[in-house]
């Protein structure tokens, strides 16, 4: 009877330790989910286009079948990939943390500088309307798939710089795992809702029994194109300040001191001068100066892209590069 009872103790502080670790996974993975929010809220904002032009009906799978790919994408190939780097090349983190930052720089300025110089679009060589649909799709659903490998990478990566380095190789991959369907669900679900919301407005505008009701369908389609502007946006403004900050911090985790301490200087000085929120104030003007000098990345690194990075890319492939 004495071996039994401690037998269920034994198993009761497995239990006890395994419980305390999903908490710790879980913890680590929100935690680290938000220090990715440039990169998802654009992986959001970017993802809706590749369902304009098909049937209303055809929506949902897509999204459905771009948010698979976004899974395997990081459970695959990423999760692995992240893995490996932390455990036989962690000093390469950082370097790729910074690549990545200067990517969404460089996407953030790219927007940023075509609002006031507006470029051609040119098609992608056939219509929606015309050829098969179903090789259309599948067409737009792989392009997607590949758009979301990349910010996939920033993401993971992200999230990976941002998990406590001295956790298990079974912690960092939980919460690697975990943080990756967090965000995919949270985007794609983000996504559906933003796609069919026409839809639903037009339904309840159609069949609305009352007239609140059918005034508020008229609302959502009204507002679903500015809602659409907005997430543009904050999409672009949070990829600036996500690219800015991630590039100081990495500059100053090398020993460049500079901006990361003049930032920090002036943003505690304006805080202390203010009274009151001065934890916000303090964030908030980091956050500007970090968006200032990401935005100065990214319209330095256009031209760098576009006449020299692009055409490289072309010479090797055969193809042009990204943009």
């Amino acid at each position: 009877m004495s071996g039994l009872l401690a037998l269920l103790d034994d198993v009761a502080g497995i239990a006890k330790i395994a419980a305390a670790s999903v908490d710790d996974v879980a913890g680590q993975a929100i935690k680290a989910s938000t220090k990715a929010a440039g990169a998802v809220i654009d992986d959001a904002a970017v993802t809706p286009k590749y369902v304009h032009g098909f049937k209303p009906a055809r929506e949902l799978p897509i999204v459905g079948k771009i948010a698979l790919g976004s899974i395997r994408n990081k459970l695959l190939i990423l999760l692995p990939a992240a893995l490996l780097l932390s455990a036989f090349a962690p000093w390469l983190i950082t370097p790729l943390l910074m690549l990545g930052g200067a990517y969404l720089c460089f996407e953030g300025g790219e927007k940023v500088y075509h609002l006031f110089k507006p470029h051609a679009h040119y098609a992608d060589g056939h219509s929606d309307a015309e050829g098969d649909p179903a090789h259309l799709e599948a067409q737009k659903i792989a392009g997607a798939v590949k758009t979301d490998f990349i910010l996939s990478a920033e993401i993971m990566t992200i999230i990976l710089a941002a998990l406590d380095p001295a956790a298990s190789i079974w912690m960092t991959a939980g919460a690697l795992a975990l943080a990756g369907i967090l965000i995919t669900v949270v985007v794609y679900g983000a996504v559906a809702l933003i796609v069919k919301a026409d839809d639903v407005g037009l339904w309840l505008a159609r069949v609305g029994r009352l007239g609140l009701t059918r005034a508020f369908g008229r609302g959502i389609v009204k507002v679903m194109p500015h809602l659409m502007t907005l997430l543009m946006v904050v999409g672009t403004a949070a990829m600036i300040w996500v690219g800015g900050s991630i590039l100081i911090h990495g500059l100053h985790e090398f020993g460049i001191d500079q901006p990361y301490a003049g930032i920090h200087d002036i943003a505690y000085a304006v805080a202390h001068a203010v009274q009151s929120a001065q934890g916000f104030v303090e964030w908030a003007v980091t956050a500007f100066f970090d968006g200032v000098f990401g935005l100065i990345v990214g319209l330095l690194l256009i031209p760098v892209v576009t006449k020299v990075i692009n055409p490289v890319i072309g010479a090797v492939t055969g193809k042009s590069g990204a943009h």
